[in-house]
């Protein structure tokens, strides 16, 4: 095997295997080797308190009705917490007069899957067109009697709204007229991040799924031009307009990730989530910080030989924006096993995981990689990549630790500590889907932890931490949705455990019982 395709398969060179360390050596994190058990419930690390921040069905704007998942309407669904849920970055607000925490959540909902969303599992293309897009959430730290203090969504928060395929959109960039100007609609938003200039990106994923699905309703979403766009907004804004920044390109994507080049340009990572998906870069040509910077700027694509990236750039003009894939392929860009989530430490160094295939035969278990910019300046033509994890433990099975196999979702705290959530897409094993803390330096470097593990069926959809670190933002997507699940016969009720109740999508707030920062 070449050092290329053992890289892009997510298989470690021996150089990267590391001895298991000594149980004192894990490093700062708080957190030690376990193998929690799948099973109807979720699973906690010992010394953390976990709370519900919102389910699927819970109010978002002001005017949302209690969640009647027997009977659910357009009008309803519209107002509430879609079905699936994945972090797609946290904005801190400045600190106010009363000196109370406050943050706004962008929360992307990427599917409905209408054997689990809906009673008897016959598909409703009316209410999966509002139970999909996005939810923006009003947060804020709240004292409760005694000494704690916790996160909750503000009811009738200012910020708050939802996104559906209802969504009016504008267009910039160079296929703004061979859309029309503005389109209407956000469907599968499957990841995105909060952007250094200050705004929230949103990454539309893949639409043909969601356009053979909607066809029938509009005669728009035969139009597939309109979707698969980044999608750019000032989160503080409530009445903001939502823009297709089409010069990022057209694809179905797993992630978005942005920083600031060394003369201010914005810089913006892309993966496109599908078997033998590219990665991307977009260079935008005026500073980050200028009105509309993301509409004018050089899209590039990662080709790879050995450990060295060269970004090669993609010729102008609303032709390749439109469909940047093929012409990526001819070019000779390196295909991933499934890239999806993106992490950038801001000094030059990208985080990657490739997700791989589950249930694949031979194993595919994914792995993450980081590309460390030339001269740690993102706006440069060459990087080195390399395995960070690989899909197996190595010889860290000695420690009898789980491990992330089917990395989806990564996040960098404030420490430089990633967080690593993984996806097997409902696939049952001997452990759940987890959350993973991992030290990037020092004596625990490269030693997956896991904090969280998700009840039987669901996944992982990222993580965000606050500021001070007192607090972690999760997302436990599709609980209970396993292969040959239903409405009727689901793998769990979780969170509830109510039989009038569906399992639901949340969002989790986790802390340590005695205080201090998640991960120690």
């Amino acid at each position: 095997m070449t050092p290329r395709r053992a890289l892009l398969s997510g298989l470690a060179a021996p150089a990267l295997l590391r001895v298991a360390p000594a149980a004192a050596q894990f490093g700062g994190l708080d957190l030690r080797p376990a193998r929690p058990d799948t099973k109807a419930d979720d699973t906690v690390a010992g010394g953390y308190l976990r709370e519900v921040l919102i389910r699927w069905g819970d109010r978002v704007t002001s005017d949302a009705p209690p969640f009647n998942p027997r009977q659910p309407t357009p009008e309803a669904a519209e107002t509430q917490f879609g079905w699936d849920a994945v972090l797609a970055g946290l904005i801190p607000a400045p600190l106010s007069a009363d000196g109370i925490p406050r943050a706004v959540l962008a929360v992307g909902h990427p599917t409905v899957d209408p054997a689990m969303a809906f009673p008897g599992g016959t598909d409703r293309p009316e209410i999966a067109a509002v139970l999909g897009g996005a939810s923006i959430l009003n947060l804020e730290r709240v004292r409760l009697p005694g000494n704690g203090d916790r996160w909750v969504v503000v009811d009738g928060g200012y910020q708050s709204r939802r996104f559906t395929a209802n969504t009016l959109c504008r267009a910039g960039g160079p296929a703004t007229t061979a859309l029309g100007g503005a389109v209407r609609g956000l469907l599968a938003v499957a990841g995105g991040t909060a952007t250094p200039w200050g705004t929230l990106l949103l990454a539309e994923g893949e639409p043909e799924p969601w356009l053979n699905r909607l066809r029938a309703l509009d005669p728009r979403f035969g139009n597939p031009r309109g979707f698969g766009w980044a999608v750019e907004l000032d989160p503080a804004d409530p009445t903001a307009v939502p823009t297709k920044r089409t010069a990022l390109g057209r694809f179905g994507k797993g992630d978005a990730a942005a920083t600031l080049t060394r003369d201010g340009r914005a810089a913006v990572y892309l993966t496109g989530r599908r078997e033998g998906g590219h990665l991307y870069r977009f260079l935008s040509r005026s500073p980050a910080a200028e009105p509309d910077a993301l509409d004018s700027g050089t899209l590039a694509v990662a080709l790879v030989d050995g450990e060295r990236l060269t970004w090669v750039d993609l010729p102008p003009g609303p032709d390749v924006v439109l469909e940047p894939a093929p012409l990526a392929t001819r070019l000779g860009a390196a295909a991933f096993d499934q890239p999806s989530g993106l992490a950038t430490d801001g000094r030059g160094r990208l985080y990657l995981a490739v997700r791989g295939q589950p249930g694949s035969d031979p194993a595919r278990p994914g792995a993450i990689l980081t590309v460390d910019a030339t001269r740690a300046d993102p706006a440069t033509d060459t990087a080195t990549i390399r395995t960070f994890l690989a899909g197996t433990p190595g010889r860290y099975v000695a420690l009898n630790t789980a491990w992330p196999d089917h990395p989806d979702r990564l996040t960098l705290d404030a420490t430089g500590r990633l967080w690593i959530g993984t996806d097997r897409g409902g696939r049952i094993g001997p452990s759940p889907d987890l959350l993973f803390g991992c030290e990037t330096e020092g004596p625990g470097r490269g030693l997956p932890l896991p904090l969280y593990g998700a009840p039987r069926g669901g996944a992982l959809g990222g993580c965000e931490m606050v500021p001070d670190g007192s607090a972690l933002f999760a997302a436990v997507r599709t609980p209970g949705a396993e292969p040959g699940a239903s409405w009727d016969r689901p793998g769990t009720l979780w969170p509830a455990f109510d039989a009038a109740l569906p399992p639901r999508s949340a969002v989790l707030t986790l802390t340590r019982l005695r205080g201090g920062r998640v991960g120690g």
